[in-house]
């Protein structure tokens, strides 16, 4: 194939990711109702008919866009889970501040926390295709590990360990904290998540 077919192709293919990085950045500035398809093209150096080519409606847009800035994380995050070494306390302990510092201190999953808040009523399948797609599997690597805690003999089964999303809880408040604040009231987060840490792990951890 010549060098200029492949590298059309290959811009083709690039395409809807730039649509889409382009569609949060405008979403972000002016919200879902206020976004125009016209000023998404533009940012992205398109025509709004090549948007159409790929999404239908701005409906389409948003919702995908939630999806491709998501699903980003995911397999950093299985990547990351499967070389923490040590024991469950070690590795939980890894897999949380990991974890936090990607959802509390990235813009892009802090906006998206935003969006899903605020237009959830509107989109509540994309709401419930959010957990199932992005959130189930970040719970499901920590009840992994607390599960190979509790059989190795090193954790309590204690109710922490039958309700991991409890786990998150911590990385959303750090979320709408900073959502609301800014740099206004500034938590340090690597201290917010030693004590989230510390915290949990005295409930997990036999004595």
């Amino acid at each position: 194939m010549p060098p200029a077919v492949t590298k059309r192709a290959r811009r083709k293919a690039e395409r809807p990711s730039e649509i889409l990085d382009a569609a949060f950045e405008e979403f972000v500035v002016h919200g879902y109702a206020a976004t125009r398809l016209e000023d998404v093209a533009a940012r992205a150096g398109v025509t709004k008919g090549t948007i159409y080519f790929y999404f239908d409606t701005k409906e389409r847009v948003f919702e995908e866009m939630v999806r491709h800035k998501s699903q980003s994380f995911l397999p950093g995050l299985k990547d990351y889970a499967l070389t923490l070494p040590g024991s469950a306390t070690e590795r939980l302990r890894g897999l949380i501040a990991f974890t936090y510092g990607h959802i509390a201190e990235n813009r892009e999953s802090r906006e998206i926390l935003r969006f899903l808040i605020a237009e959830g009523g509107r989109f509540p399948d994309l709401v419930d295709r959010h957990h199932d797609e992005f959130v189930a599997p970040i719970i499901d690597q920590f009840r992994e590990v607390i599960e190979q805690g509790v059989a190795a003999g090193e954790f309590r089964d204690a109710p922490a360990a039958g309700f991991t999303e409890i786990v998150m809880s911590p990385a959303v408040l750090l979320s709408l904290w900073s959502l609301l604040f800014g740099t206004r009231k500034e938590v340090d987060f690597a201290a917010f998540t030693e004590a989230s840490v510390d915290l949990l792990l005295r409930g997990l951890v036999k004595r």
